[in-house]
């Protein structure tokens, strides 16, 4: 394949420039969700334990939550994916045999991907609006209207929901009325979805900066500057936030101060997001490697070369990485040895990032279908065609909470 010519292509909003680039990445933090791409926790840390809430933000132990405690089998039927496409519409499915339970169409493409919390649905569109949908019916709840395009996928967090807008914009609205709390202007578009810890929100901008505002008031902490654009979303453990950057590189910086701790250095853009397991960082890079590195000191313990770039965020279930490529596959991974355990092969792009719930990975391709894999043996269980692309990824929800 020929490569991308960043600079050129990267600024343009057309649709074929948007068609050729890897924009969401999947929201996190609430308390009735799994989305395992950024595992339902505002550090967007973690593999896919159904471990009860209560660790705390810079505890080395990772955790995803349903409602603050351990999801019992029982509720299992009564889950529901949510995701966008670029039919324009937001997708709810049933978990278990992919039935349309409804959808709500935008005005544009829905890149996005939801975050839901306390039975709504929250979700970006390319009609330059923020939508809060009932996560039971699909009916709008409310709207908030950027001056661009929302690409960016949400975070909730103590009733409020962050998210980025192509208008250079980070935004705070009130979760129940979608009135703004704050924003706070960088100097560039924001693809970048929010990371929250510790009273900080964390965002990247296509001004090549790496921003932690304050989660109250969006004033700014600090701000790390690398050398191209940060469309990565950060990923906090033991104090580092770790992130990719288009200057190929991935970072690991003080999360207090934004002081580098290391950087690695790949061929090509690093616009994937990391997933942090057992002192390892996951992440993918445009040079067609999924990379495991060391997250004390950015060596690397593996690198798995699949056959096209690797936009797709990484997930862990049951010591597996989960991960999709350009050259059309889902790939599982060994997380210690770097080793395929097995591929899936769609019709097109895998940008979309897995979601893994109840042995069943959860994603979306460019062929225009959502699909459901069985976690162990790659086996398709079931598959979703939209009319549009899908490269949102899913959250996975149930009806409690």
């Amino acid at each position: 394949m020929v490569p991308l010519n960043k600079e050129k292509a990267l600024k343009c909003l057309s649709i074929i420039v948007i068609f050729l680039f890897c924009v969401p990445h999947v929201a996190a933090a609430s308390t009735s969700y799994y989305s395992t791409s950024f595992h339902s926790n505002t550090l967007y840390t973690g593999d896919n334990m159904l471990i009860a809430r209560g660790s705390s933000p810079n505890s080395t132990l990772k955790w995803n939550y349903l409602n603050g405690r351990i999801l019992p089998s029982s509720v299992a039927s009564n889950k529901i994916v949510y995701v966008g496409s670029w039919d324009h519409n937001v997708y709810a499915l049933n978990a278990n045999n992919g039935v349309k339970i409804w959808n709500y169409t935008t005005g544009a493409f829905v890149e996005s991907s939801p975050a839901v919390a306390n039975g709504i649905v929250y979700v970006g569109s390319d009609d330059h609006n923020f939508y809060a949908l009932n996560a039971t019916t699909g009916t709008k709840v409310w709207n908030y209207t950027t001056g661009d395009l929302v690409y960016s996928s949400p975070t909730v967090f103590n009733g409020i929901v962050y998210v980025g807008s192509v208008d250079h914009n980070v935004y705070a609205l009130n979760t129940t009325t979608g009135a703004k709390v704050w924003n706070y202007t960088t100097g560039d578009m924001v693809h970048s979805s929010p990371t929250i810890a510790n009273g900080i929100v964390y965002i990247g901008s296509w001004d090549h900066n790496l921003y932690a505002l304050d989660a109250r008031t969006g004033a700014k902490v600090w701000n790390y500057k690398t050398g191209d654009f940060v469309d990565s979303t950060g990923a906090i453990a033991n104090g580092i936030i770790y992130i990719g950057c288009d200057d190929h590189n991935v970072y690991a910086l003080n999360a207090a101060t934004g002081t580098k701790v290391w950087n690695y250095t790949t061929d090509d853009l690093v616009t994937s997001s990391p997933t942090i397991f057992n002192g390892i960082v996951y992440i993918g890079s445009y040079d067609t490697n999924v990379y495991a590195l060391n997250a004390a000191t950015g060596t690397k313990v593996w690198n798995y070369k699949t056959g096209d770039m690797v936009d797709s965020s990484p997930t862990i279930f049951n010591g597996i990485v989960y991960v999709g490529s350009w050259d059309h596959n889902v790939y599982a991974l060994n997380a210690a040895t770097g080793t395929k355990m097995w591929n899936y092969t769609t019709g097109r792009w895998v940008i979309s990032s897995p979601t893994v719930f109840n042995g069943i990975v959860y994603v979306g391709s460019l062929d225009h279908n959502v699909y459901a894999l069985n976690a162990a043996t790659g086996t398709k269980v079931w598959n979703y065609k939209t009319v549009g692309f899908v490269n949102s990824s899913p959250t996975v929800a149930s009806g409690i909470g």
